[in-house]
């Protein structure tokens, strides 16, 4: 079983012979079909079937003959909202099956996002155009996950929150100007992270680690699209899988200014969500790349 097909409102499919009838299903009464060629001309599909608002799961294959369609792989999806990032965005292909990975330099967290790429279909129509071919501009970033939990929010006044901002937007573009290059953009990086190192050895002989650090991106594991995150919760809502009547919810998170949707179990969320609080937790990142007109 897919490790995220809980975070859906799938968590009590516990066998093979469920989870075949529950393929199956989507197979015969997809609610979206796309179909291209992959790389050795073979009739590539995704067949997808939505379980609650922007919630589903995709089964990927290939066409035999016009109709019979073998399933290689599926996966439960979430479809987030907005743009998520405006950075460079490169595609890599997994080596044993028709999958793919978005890859970017995202500034504002620090590391190199990796996401499970969603429109896959969509990719390899644009990538195969010999003509007028057209590049990602952007990507909507949303995440699924089975384990987090809602924590108090770090109290801050309007000048305090003005200026984290402005520190935060002075780092982003002194890593930037690092990133092409600047010495004294490296430098002054340098020097800031020696400054942080040293006020949280000092606060955290006194303070919880929680009261110190308000949110962080940072990989989890060997799984390269695994992250364990903690941010603001700006917006959350409920939507209820339409086969199995469980609960999720759906929270917007900022995450380092990086704002993106998660979607998990009700069963699996510690604590009641609101705005102004924060989310903590472990977290698989997709992906929505979305091309220029």
């Amino acid at each position: 079983m897919h490790n995220y097909l809980r975070s859906i409102g799938f968590k009590n499919i516990t066998n093979k012979r469920e989870m075949d009838c529950l393929i199956d299903d989507i197979i015969n009464n997809p609610d979206k079909k796309m179909v291209t060629e992959d790389d050795y001309g073979n009739v590539f599909a995704e067949l997808s079937k939505e379980f609650g608002q922007y919630m589903g799961i995709a089964v990927r294959g290939q066409y035999v003959d016009d109709s019979d369609f073998q399933a290689d792989y599926y996966y439960p999806y979430f479809v987030g909202s907005g743009v998520t990032t405006e950075e460079r965005i490169e595609i890599e292909k997994r080596t044993d099956r028709e999958a793919y990975a978005g890859i970017c330099d995202e500034m504002r967290i620090g590391v190199t996002l990796i996401f499970y790429l969603q429109n896959v279909i969509e990719y390899l129509q644009e990538s195969r155009t010999k003509n007028g071919r057209k590049f990602p501009v952007n990507a909507t970033i949303s995440a699924l996950s089975t384990d987090g939990k809602v924590i108090l929010p770090i109290y801050k006044n309007e000048s305090q929150i003005k200026t984290s901002e402005k520190l935060s937007n002075n780092r982003s573009h002194l890593m930037e100007a690092a990133r092409e290059g600047d010495e004294e953009a490296i430098e002054s990086l340098t020097l800031e992270d020696i400054d942080t190192y040293s006020m949280i050895s000092r606060r955290i002989m006194r303070e919880d680690i929680l009261s110190i650090v308000e949110s962080y991106f940072m990989p989890y594991g060997i799984e390269s699209d695994q992250y364990s995150v903690m941010g603001e919760i700006l917006d959350s809502y409920t939507v209820e899988n339409s086969i199995t009547r469980e609960k999720c919810y759906v929270l917007t998170i900022n995450s380092n200014q990086m704002i993106f949707d998660v979607c998990i179990n009700q069963t699996d969320l510690l604590g009641e969500p609101a705005p102004g609080r924060r989310f903590k937790g472990v977290i698989w990142m997709q992906g929505h790349i979305n091309y220029g007109i």
